[in-house]
């Protein structure tokens, strides 16, 4: 066993010198290994700076230690919160402060003498530039920030579903923005469009084929815009007989014919006062009917079937077609002068075949639907056939794959599918199956090699973030848990990046 050298220093005997040879050694060490320090007395005034605060004096606007010492903490030290360390007593052990200087990681204690009473403080610098010196640290904080941000949009997605229809009988949007999965270049430019009109009050004219998303698009433009707190209603006029269309739309008075309801009944845009009036399948508007409409737009007033009186509306009307609108006027088939008041803020929404990239993150939401609905386990599709999938043309988009992906978990034994499964109910539904298209997952986009580069930084490291994803989906067949174990982030962090990438 080693002898002590009996010449060592010694600690104090006594718990008074202990403490203080402690105070003295704490302070030693933090002036030497922190950024800086500096001490105030009771009245907030600087008493003492160290020779490393000292090199922030250039930014803070002083030239030398004299002009700094003297004046009160507030005076020179912008942001500082020392004066509430002196007034309560209480310590504030991590904190940050951005001023001219710049952003530091700081601490302030107080200074107290035998009779505990507060007579200054010291701060301590304990790191500047704390954005690349915690980096791991601040990195890890904003992952879990965004994943509960992710939890908090989806719990709030999930009540606005189940408040289609609100407590007090008003129609609200089931859906909004983060509700269109996509992060294609194609996706994104909708919904950026999208947006914009959300924050106008001119009619919205929704043009694309059948099953890209439409109506998703017009509840998640109603939700979004100063409108929604009002009621949503939609009327899809492909479902209406012509001969209900115009009770469906201006409603009826009271003993307008036999049969009629004594009480009368309020229309579509009675109905959508304050709000929004989505108009599904415009262009199968009987033409019997495009006049009154558009006299009805154009005034902010309806007259009720059977009724003399015109009742006033406030409606913001989003409309929407598959068919091709501008054919219909030149064919005579639908008015112009109602073509163009609705065609303000025309949105072209991408048939599923000009945004491939998105397919992976589809047949998980889709997938995790389907399981939710039958509560089943979500398919796990295999490579080949998520590559089979992407080759296809998809004539009914979204509604069309969602059907295909509903038939392969229903009729498959495993939880696994494969392309064979899929071709096989592809040519039961009379089509031909495409050839798989295995790199379309991780297309750039249309830009050219050179013109690719040419854009904010920002916009292209989101880009590569999200072809890194698909890649890593494709590899996994779909399977995001394993996607988020290879990419080293959470699952609802790649289901946020997913669903939001913007």
């Amino acid at each position: 066993m080693p002898l002590l050298n009996e010449d060592a220093p010694a600690l104090p005997m006594d718990a008074q010198g202990i403490l203080e040879l402690a105070a003295r050694s704490m302070f030693q060490l933090f002036s030497s290994v922190s950024q800086g320090m500096f001490l105030v007395d009771r009245s907030g005034r600087i008493v003492w700076v160290n020779e490393g605060y000292q090199r922030f004096l250039p930014a803070l606007g002083f030239s030398s230690v004299d002009q700094f010492v003297g004046r009160t903490v507030e005076e020179v030290i912008p942001n500082t919160q020392m004066r509430r360390v002196l007034e309560t007593g209480q310590p504030v052990l991590i904190d940050l402060l951005t001023n001219k200087a710049g952003t530091f990681v700081v601490s302030r204690i107080p200074l107290r003498d035998e009779a505990e009473r507060v007579i200054g403080a010291i701060g301590i610098v304990l790191f500047d530039h704390p954005e690349t010196t915690l980096q791991p640290l601040i990195g890890k904080f904003a992952l879990l920030q965004r994943d509960l941000d992710d939890a908090r949009r989806e719990l709030a997605s999930q009540r606005s579903r189940s408040l289609a229809v609100s407590g007090d009988g008003q129609r609200r949007a089931k859906y909004t923005f983060a509700s269109f999965v996509g992060s294609s270049p194609a996706a994104s430019e909708v919904k950026r469009q999208a947006r914009r009109a959300a924050q106008s009050s001119s009619p919205v004219l929704l043009l694309g084929e059948t099953g890209t998303g439409k109506e998703l698009l017009a509840h998640a433009i109603h939700a979004a815009s100063s409108r929604a707190s009002g009621p949503f209603v939609s009327v899809n006029i492909a479902a209406v007989p012509d001969t209900l269309l115009e009770a469906e739309f201006f409603g009826v008075a009271p003993g307008a014919y036999t049969g009629a309801d004594r009480k009368g009944r309020d229309g579509k845009f009675k109905l959508a006062d304050g709000g929004t009036l989505f108009l599904d399948e415009i262009g199968d508007m009987p033409q019997s009917l495009q006049a009154k409409l558009l006299r009805a737009l154009q005034e902010g007033e309806i007259e009720p079937l059977g009724s003399n009186k015109l009742v006033p509306f406030n409606v913001r009307v989003v409309a929407a077609t598959s068919r091709d609108l501008a054919a219909l006027v030149r064919d005579s088939r639908f008015r112009e002068d109602l073509f163009y008041r609705l065609h303000v803020l025309p949105v072209r929404v991408p048939p599923l075949r000009e945004r491939r990239s998105d397919i992976p993150a589809l047949v998980e939401v889709l997938g995790e639907d389907l399981a939710l609905r039958n509560g089943t386990a979500p398919p796990e599709l295999r490579p080949d056939a998520m590559a089979l999938l992407a080759g296809q043309p998809w004539r009914g988009n979204i509604r069309e794959l969602r059907n295909v992906l509903e038939q392969a978990a229903m009729r498959s034994d495993s939880q696994s599918i494969d392309a064979y499964q899929l071709e096989r109910i592809l040519r039961e539904a009379g089509v031909e199956p495409a050839a798989p298209v295995r790199d379309a997952l991780t297309e750039p986009g249309p830009l050219g090699d050179e013109q690719r580069y040419l854009r904010p930084l920002a916009e292209q490291v989101a880009e590569l973030e999200q072809r890194a994803i698909s890649a890593a989906l494709k590899a996994h067949g779909g399977n995001k848990q394993a996607t988020a174990r290879q990419l080293g982030i959470s699952r609802a962090t790649l289901y946020g990046r997913l669903e939001n990438p913007e």
